[in-house]
């Protein structure tokens, strides 16, 4: 037995001495502490014996002048020192195999790093810290927009309710919260799902973003072409069921002009939200905070203008040129296939495309209730000052539940499990308490946005006021009836919100798509159920003036 050591290796062996080997008939073998085994060659050199170590660079020379000591050992010195031997073989070839996997354990770190660093997907953005009041800061200015949107709204109704067609065709007043309910139903769920889009990195590259918009506007245009359709319907029926009888002639004319006033506004609506998303992005804005209220801003008020400039005009054409309102709703309807093929070749929009249509429809069917009751309100001479009201009303409830579902969907989107995992854990029914008096950030964001109600509508009530529209005097008692109808109808929507988008979470539903269109409808049917009760109180108990405004 030959053994080798220096100070790098100290303890190494030779299988066999190479005399013995030869002999014998086998290859001595170099043993290294990391474990490997080398054959070794003996020559004849000028100082005796000399040893190569065959490795896969070529043989190295084994010399004792490089620091390595040949020792003879005989068999019975063997088994003395074997015990010491193993354990010494044992540390080393263990220390060797952790050196060796540890390299390989950095090299394969390396190679993923390279590998990630070219194919993967950027990273989302981490959500923002946002405290109350930079909440506050970035709401409060859109709420304020939105709001004198809404005071604008309800001044242009207002004026078109003296109109010849609201007087001869009571059935416009049906739609007119159904298709004010569309910036809820279509806009706020495009601005929504645009904006949680935004904050979880979809829209990052320029490929990603116009696919998008182009997905998205499609959907949005069949959605409001046929929204318009069954609103239309719906205002029919409201409208027949209580009067007993049904005129051909209105009928298409209310489908026309629903039908034209969903489809232009939504385009317009679209490509407004759209700009306003992107530029929030560029310069460091939630757009979860400005994006809805703009929405509803500009909603209400270009909604109410088209319904109110198209009914007129196709009313006129319906004693000389009948044949006008079949062909408009003949011509956007046969649009509709080109939205939808469209709109199917992007898989997001694909899958509201096909899923989508049941919180839409819903939603505008719970509107058109709204609709009836401010049909059969407005129409009473002693109730003439709820129009101003009504858009303001509907749309600042429906504009802060609208921030706060879209918040809530982007919390969960960057936080809570993927829409993927199956049978999710339900959650837990919220109470009052934990909505609004939570320590998370969406009880901030709801403590922050009910406290906008107040003044918000204190302000809102002053500029109708100061521009002498409607027909109600701001007393005292008619302002704490108002405020206490506006504060219980964001109370109840704000706690349905943190309610209803955990729920459909739970089951998989993308509240997006889902919970902003039942949210506005309701906030419409609240908010007029609601004004209506406070005029009819107010009547009751003697604070009646209607003559405000003529």
């Amino acid at each position: 037995m030959v053994l080798w050591s220096n100070e790098q290796d100290k303890l190494t062996e030779m299988s066999t001495s190479p005399v013995d080997a030869k002999k014998e008939g086998v290859s001595p073998a170099y043993h290294h502490t990391n474990g490997s085994v080398h054959p070794v060659i003996q020559k004849d050199g000028p100082n005796g014996p000399v040893h190569q170590l065959i490795q896969k660079d070529g043989p190295e020379e084994l010399r004792p002048s490089e620091g390595y000591e040949l020792k003879e050992v005989s068999f019975s010195e063997r088994a003395e020192q074997e015990s010491e031997m193993v354990a010494i073989d044992c540390r080393a070839n263990a220390k060797g195999q952790r050196e060796e996997d540890a390299l390989l354990e950095n090299a394969s770190q390396s190679n993923e790093s390279d590998d990630t660093s070219t194919d993967q997907i950027p990273v989302p953005p981490a959500p923002l810290k946002e405290t109350s009041f930079s909440i506050g800061l970035q709401v409060v200015f859109p709420f304020l927009l939105a709001g004198f949107g809404t005071v604008a709204a309800g001044m242009v109704l207002d004026i078109v309710q003296h109109w010849i067609v609201f007087t001869e065709v009571t059935e416009v007043f049906i739609l007119v919260p159904a298709l004010l309910g569309l910036k809820g139903n279509l806009e706020m769920t495009l601005a929504s799902r645009l904006s949680t889009a935004a904050n979880i990195g979809q829209m990052d590259t320029a490929k990603e973003m116009w696919k998008m918009i182009m997905g998205n506007l499609a959907l949005i245009q069949v959605q409001a072409t046929v929204v318009g359709f069954l609103a239309s319907i719906a205002a029919v029926i409201f409208g027949w069921i209580p009067e007993g009888h049904f005129k051909l002639g209105h009928a298409v004319l209310l489908c026309a002009s629903s039908v034209s006033t969903a489809f232009i506004a939504s385009l317009l609506l679209g490509l407004i939200m759209i700009g306003v998303i992107i530029a929030s992005r560029k310069v460091g804005i939630n757009p979860d905070n400005v994006a809805t209220p703009i929405a509803a801003s500009l909603g209400d008020l270009i909604t109410l203008a088209l319904l109110a400039g198209i009914s007129t005009g196709l009313y006129k054409q319906l004693e000389h040129n009948d044949y006008i309102n079949p062909l408009v709703c003949a011509i956007f309807v046969t649009l509709t296939p080109v939205w939808v093929l469209i709109a199917r070749r992007i898989p997001s929009t694909r899958e509201v495309l096909y899923s989508g249509w049941e919180p839409v429809i819903i939603a505008m069917a719970i509107s058109s209730v709204g609709g009836l009751i401010l049909d059969k309100t407005v129409s009473n001479p002693n109730f003439a000052g709820m129009a101003v009201f009504t858009p303001v009303i509907n749309g600042v409830g429906g504009n802060l539940v609208a921030v706060q579902a879209s918040r809530i969907s982007t919390y969960l989107h960057l936080t809570a499990l993927p829409l993927v995992e199956p049978s999710p854990p339900p959650q837990k029914c919220p109470t009052p308490c934990t909505t609004f008096f939570g320590s998370g950030v969406n009880s901030r964001s709801a403590r922050v946005l009910f406290l906008l109600v107040a003044p918000g509508h204190l302000v809102f009530l002053y500029a109708i006021n100061s521009m002498q529209g409607g027909h109600t005097t701001l007393t005292s008692i008619f302002i704490a009836f108002y405020m206490a109808a506006a504060l219980l109808q964001v109370i109840i929507l704000l706690y349905l919100a943190d309610w209803m988008v955990h729920w459909m979470w739970g089951r998989g539903m993308d509240p997006d798509n889902f919970s902003i269109p039942y949210l506005t409808a309701l906030g419409d049917l609240l908010g007029t159920g609601f004004l209506a009760l406070c005029f009819h109180i107010l009547w009751l108990i003697g604070d009646r003036d209607t003559d405000v405004g003529d």
